[in-house]
């Protein structure tokens, strides 16, 4: 892929890409998406919007997923560091269940391509993190879903330099349901 090197995971869809960096005293400059590049290694995606969040250390948000307009998404990190997580939620899939997770970091400049229909979520590992992730559908309203961050079923091995007792989690994240409740 020209100046994107990707990355293939257990989970078959999800994909880690490593753009090239071409950087002299003054800065850098690198290339984050090309649709004819993402095309030739499998990911015919067209994406529809873009979004940016900021967090402290030590936020989580997740385990988020649309129930009727799944999207895909490519994630990535502009400033601090996050340990993405992605959950297979397509019924049928080999991997159906689960997950896989990668540092992004504004230093290692990877991203994470996500199909639709995985659950996913980050937790914040720097002082603070900017997230900037494009998605192939619109987010509708009333049509979120979740997973609990910790649901044993799913065994997500959060890093360890975050404490659970001190990450910090709203309400709605910490009380979605359990993958058997909601799939079986």
């Amino acid at each position: 892929m020209g100046q994107i090197r990707v990355e293939t995971c257990d989970i078959e869809g999800l994909k880690v890409l490593i753009p090239e960096v071409f950087g002299d005293e003054r800065g850098y400059f690198m290339e984050t998406y090309r649709r004819d590049q993402f095309t030739e290694e499998g990911i015919p995606v067209e994406f529809v919007q873009d979004n940016q969040s900021s967090s402290v250390k030590g936020v989580l948000r997740g385990m988020h997923f649309q129930i009727n307009h799944p999207q895909a998404k490519l994630v990535r990190v502009i400033k601090g560091r996050v340990y993405d997580v992605a959950v297979d939620l397509r019924k049928g899939s080999k991997t159906f269940g689960k997950w896989f997770g990668v540092e992004l970091s504004s230093e290692n400049k990877k991203m994470l391509y996500i199909p639709r229909s995985f659950a996913h979520g980050f937790l914040v590992l720097s002082d603070t993190a900017e997230f900037v992730y494009k998605c192939d559908d619109f987010f509708h309203p009333g049509d979120d879903g979740g997973l609990r961050y910790n649901d044993p079923d799913i065994g997500i091995v959060w890093p360890d330099e975050i404490r659970p007792e001190d990450m910090n989690i709203n309400d709605r994240d910490r009380n979605w349901p359990d993958f058997r409740a909601q799939f079986g």
